[in-house]
């Protein structure tokens, strides 16, 4: 009989054991589906804030026309300066992520796309808008290394989701910024239109004071830029002609229809169109992207849809509308998987945070700096010949550069740290 009552003390303490250990799971596995979603809406929430401060000037360049005496070439600075300011200051996030976490680094950067924003309320000439723009440039720089690496750090396993994320949120702020932009300079005045950007750059900082992890920095220095490795130039490479092509349409798509008959808002719409077909592509990317092991596959689609995009704006009729849509719709789709895959791509060569900025530094540094040459020399070409159709020309040619580089990107063999 002691033996029976001893079987089922036995039997009740088992189950009472097993319950607890399912307890503790179920709450792990709430404690990181929590963690999970509130480092996607981070993700999401800090990388809207990366293209506002220029995707909010194209759709209004004819008002800066008329009010401020901006001309095409001096307009396309607005969007050169700041993608100048990513590559130029991109260089030094690893230094800086040696000194600041990468929460301090991030919040800094926010308060400076906010501060560069607003000061446009308060300016009315060429020079301090451009000076907004360097600003706000600086800012973008810091945080596109410096957030990777918290990805990096924080979701190893899953950065590639995370990034696809982070950007999409970066399309889905440009797209926000373009359609809105015109509707808000004429009903507010330009001057508040560029303000107002500022206000999704302060409910980021409040979202990442609440919820960023304060991961301390490295502590032990930093990396040296790989300058010497052949294959991180063969990256900046391609992430500096894709991003030139994102950027050259970001300044110049709403001018060119402008230019063929096209109303402000109705150019601006187009861009909101691009964006739009961006954010689809980015969000895919984000989805599917672990089942693309080898990227070159999903890389070759991307630029085969920016090539015959850009190849049907050169062709297309602008009478047409149900064809311009489709062209800016297939850019859009194009350049959404380009830039995500750019990054992803690189990040893939990073064995561990540190590795990742110093390597996207290394990237975005010279790439940026490259891709904030396109819209400047466009711009001149407007000026020159009075049409965009050779800018669009010199990007066809960028693309077919990037789909011979790309076959070089093998998942194994392909390699940037020893």
């Amino acid at each position: 009989m002691a033996h029976l009552n001893n079987n089922s003390m036995a039997q009740v303490i088992n189950v009472q054991m097993n319950e607890q250990n399912y307890n503790q799971l179920n709450s792990h596995t709430h404690s990181q589906a929590s963690i999970n979603w509130t480092l996607a809406f981070l993700a999401v929430m800090v990388g809207v804030n990366l293209r506002p401060i220029m995707a909010s000037v194209s759709p209004i360049i004819p008002i800066l026309h008329d009010m401020v005496g901006m001309d095409n070439q001096t307009a396309g600075l607005l969007t050169t300066l700041p993608v100048a300011m990513m590559g130029i200051f991109a260089l030094f996030s690893p230094r800086l992520q040696a000194k600041v976490s990468e929460y301090q680094g991030v919040m800094l950067s926010l308060f400076a796309i906010a501060f560069a924003c607003l000061l446009r309320f308060f300016i009315d000439s060429t020079l301090p808008i451009l000076a907004t723009a360097i600003i706000g440039g600086i800012g973008i720089a810091l945080i596109q290394t410096l957030m990777p690496a918290y990805l990096k750090r924080m979701a190893s396993d899953n950065t590639s989701v995370y990034m696809g994320l982070f950007t999409t949120g970066t399309m889905g702020g440009a797209m926000i910024a373009s359609a809105s932009s015109a509707p808000l300079a004429q009903t507010f005045g330009w001057q508040t239109d560029l303000a107002i950007m500022a206000i999704p750059a302060f409910i980021a900082m409040l979202f990442c004071f609440f919820s960023m992890h304060r991961l301390p920095s490295h502590g032990e220095g930093f990396l040296a830029l790989p300058i010497q490795s052949k294959n991180a130039w063969l990256l900046l490479l391609f992430f500096g002609i894709g991003s030139g092509a994102y950027a050259l349409v970001l300044a110049w798509l709403p001018l060119y229809y402008m230019q063929l008959g096209w109303s402000s808002s109705a150019s601006g719409g187009l861009l909101s169109l691009f964006t739009i077909a961006q954010v689809v592509s980015g969000t895919l990317i984000s989805i599917f992207i672990k089942r693309f092991p080898d990227r070159r596959r999903i890389i070759l689609l991307a630029l085969s849809l920016v090539l015959l995009g850009l190849a049907m704006l050169i062709m297309m009729p602008a009478s047409v509308t149900g064809l311009v849509l489709l062209s800016v719709s297939i850019l859009g789709l194009g350049v959404g998987g380009l830039f995500p895959l750019s990054l992803i791509t690189s990040l893939d060569y990073a064995n561990n945070g540190k590795q990742a900025v110093c390597l996207l530094a290394f990237v975005q540094g010279g790439g940026y700096f490259l891709a904030s040459i396109f819209p400047l020399v466009a711009g001149a070409l407007v000026d020159v010949f009075g049409s965009l159709t050779n800018a669009w020309i010199m990007m066809i040619v960028g693309v077919l550069f990037l789909l011979a580089l790309s076959r070089k990107f093998h998942p194994t063999t392909f390699k940037v740290f020893g």
